[in-house]
């Protein structure tokens, strides 16, 4: 049973992989999800259409999706700004950090929040993960105080508290794999078989600042994106890296107003978000020139672009199953406190994916 509209025909026998905004027609708009921008989206674990969204203003909601309309469920709040949320393996408990520097949890059942923890400056990024010998389930938080903490729910001091190069940027983990990017374009590599040390210690191979890291739904690599419009696909196994890891340009545009005569110039736009398909392995970037696009890092091309929304995207993200493809359109902050004017667009859109957008071409 599907939430949306039935979708648009598309009477072509070949698909383009330039989208336009046709393709786009069957989104459910969420106008006003919050009071100022959108950090993080974050899909329960154990329903498609439940998802939280973290703001600037303080605030981590709960959104539903019922006979094609998102609805409000319930929201819990932070004393600031609200970087990162995620769901726990259960989908009893959605959990979150942010720049009162508290790491706190919400129990979906009974709307009820607390905070489990805190660290030394705003917590940038959390996931829930399993590691240990016994596997056990627990919550780990990058901050940037320079340190990750994991965390028992149950108790009020943490696990254990890992050292990073810099301050944390972003953090995600599959399987075994948890990947922390720090300032300084430090990456930290943990074997969550043994989370209290970090297993390799790289640096990025993009000149600057890194934005996000993803990690591949194998567990055996990763990608990253930069402030300079790239990406970067890396390997944790060197003899792997070296065959298939690569990087490439991208959310770049033609400056439209370059001195007549001139050669061509682009305007470079930072990749803030890149989020891997649960089923097929390809992967979304979103930036802040307004785009998002779906690649296959296997093949190396891109499956679908789609045209500019005149806002920039923050966070991307995909559903369990890989068929809602979740997007904001709000500041991103790349350009300071100066670039969030009081008409800028704040919106989630919720894109039904199609086989054509995210599942891999094979080459003939």
């Amino acid at each position: 049973m599907s939430f949306f509209p039935a979708p648009v025909a598309n009477t072509s026998s070949t698909f383009s992989t330039i989208a336009t905004q046709a393709d786009l027609a069957n989104d459910i708009v969420i106008n006003n999800p919050a009071d100022d921008s959108i950090s993080d989206i974050a899909f329960s674990p154990q329903n498609d259409f439940l998802f939280s969204i973290s703001s600037w203003d303080g605030k981590v909601r709960i959104w539903d999706v019922q006979n094609g309309t998102a609805q409000g469920r319930s929201q819990y709040e932070h004393s600031g700004p609200v970087l990162t949320t995620r769901w726990s393996n259960d989908g009893s408990t959605v959990a979150s950090g942010g720049c009162d520097n508290a790491v706190r949890v919400f129990d979906v059942a009974t709307s009820q929040s607390r905070q489990i923890g805190s660290h030394d400056a705003p917590v940038k990024s959390l996931r829930f993960v399993n590691c240990g010998p016994s596997n056990a389930e627990c919550l780990v938080t990058g901050s940037w105080d320079k340190t990750i903490k994991y965390w028992d729910l149950r108790q009020p001091n943490p696990i254990t508290t890992l050292m990073m190069p810099d301050r944390v940027y972003s953090m995600d983990n599959k399987a075994q794999l948890l990947v922390v990017g720090t300032a300084e374009r430090h990456i930290a590599i943990i074997n969550l078989n043994n989370p209290g040390t970090i297993f390799k210690a790289t640096q990025s191979p993009l000149k600057w600042q890194t934005r996000v890291v993803a990690c591949y739904n194998e567990g055996d690599g990763y990608a990253i994106g930069s402030v300079e419009g790239r990406c970067a696909i890396r390997y944790v196994d060197d003899e792997m890296q070296k065959k298939s890891g690569f990087s490439f340009k991208c959310h770049r545009q033609t400056n439209p107003n370059r001195p007549a005569g001139t050669q061509n110039q682009s305007l470079v736009y930072p990749v803030n978000t890149i989020a891997f398909h649960p089923v097929y392995g390809t992967f979304g970037t979103g930036g802040g020139d307004g785009c998002f696009h779906f690649w296959d890092k296997n093949h190396r091309h891109r499956l679908k672009g789609f045209p500019s929304l005149q806002a920039s995207i923050p966070v991307i993200n995909f559903n369990r199953t890989g068929n809602i493809f979740a997007y904001a359109l709000s500041y991103d902050w790349h350009q300071g406190y100066t670039g969030n004017t009081p008409n800028y667009p704040n919106v989630v859109r919720l894109h039904p994916t199609r086989d054509d957008e995210v599942k891999e071409k094979r080459k003939k």
